[in-house]
């Protein structure tokens, strides 16, 4: 397929490059690099009519970037569902992922036990797959009660609710293509923490400031480490507890353009190119 075609396009700029690596490219790097001339990366996008938290009627409270206020609703709904103090204040973290080592849940596991018994948040874990990790999570709400939920299930209105509800998002990927669920925090107002990798490295740009203005939708980390991974949650955090920044961010994040419409322009160039 790869000599045959005119073109051969992946999931996000990052992982084109990425699977030149024999690390990435399970086998296939030497005809990649052969033809790498046809490579392309076009990030994907998301349903901006599914995903919508303006509309969205499985959500207890709907909100949108200019009504940020709103979403705190959706958290204290939560908290009460899940049995957890409802407490507006308290920052809540979520992962909604296959429970997988790929999707970073070894460095996760590494430093969740501290980050809870060191740190006033919760953390909401949605998600099914390998038994150590279900285990782990498990263990994990058994620990800490009024802080951890481990949510071992798929449910795609839950996993809406969740992204409605938390404040910051962690996904500490090793790889990973391109993802979606950076996206849809992103579209919910919840902060993303990931690392910088594949199509997580193309949409989410790390937090700075400059001359009082806030830059960046996220934050990031380079090396696959815990400790790297927990200094960016605990960063994120500490942001979130600055009301005005925090509102100002969360509308930030909340008008980066993810849907479909980029990257259908994307692909009409791409199909012009070999036409």
């Amino acid at each position: 397929a790869i000599e045959c075609a005119n073109a051969v396009s992946t999931v996000s700029p990052s992982y084109a490059k990425e699977i030149l690596d024999p690390w990435y490219s399970h086998g296939l790097d030497t005809i990649l690099k052969e033809r790498s001339f046809k490579l392309r990366g076009i990030l994907n996008g998301i349903d901006y009519v599914y995903y919508d938290p303006a509309a969205d009627t499985v959500i207890p409270k709907n909100f949108s970037a200019d009504r940020v206020a709103d979403k705190i609703a959706n958290k204290l709904a939560l908290q009460k569902a899940l049995g957890l103090p409802e407490d507006g204040e308290k920052p809540m973290l979520a992962i909604i992922s296959r429970l997988a080592s790929h999707k970073g849940l070894d460095i996760m596991s590494e430093m969740a036990y501290g980050l809870l018994q060191y740190n006033d948040v919760q953390l909401v874990v949605l998600g099914k797959g390998e038994a150590r990790y279900e285990q782990f999570f498990r263990e994990l709400e058994k620990s800490f009660p009024t802080k951890a939920r481990a949510l071992i299930e798929y449910d795609r209105d839950l996993s809406k609710r969740i992204y409605a509800a938390c404040d910051i998002f962690v996904m500490p990927s090793a790889s990973e293509p391109c993802g979606l669920s950076q996206m849809i925090a992103s579209r919910y107002g919840s902060i993303p923490v990931v690392r910088e990798t594949g199509g997580l490295y193309d949409s989410i740009k790390g937090y700075w400031e400059k001359d009082g203005e806030l830059l960046g939708n996220g934050f990031t980390f380079s090396n696959y480490s815990a400790a790297e991974l927990h200094d960016r949650i605990c960063a994120a955090v500490e942001l979130w507890h600055d009301g005005d920044k925090r509102q100002r961010f969360v509308q930030k994040i909340m008008n980066v353009d993810f849907s479909w419409n980029v990257s259908a322009r994307r692909y009409l160039e791409m199909y012009d190119s070999i036409l």
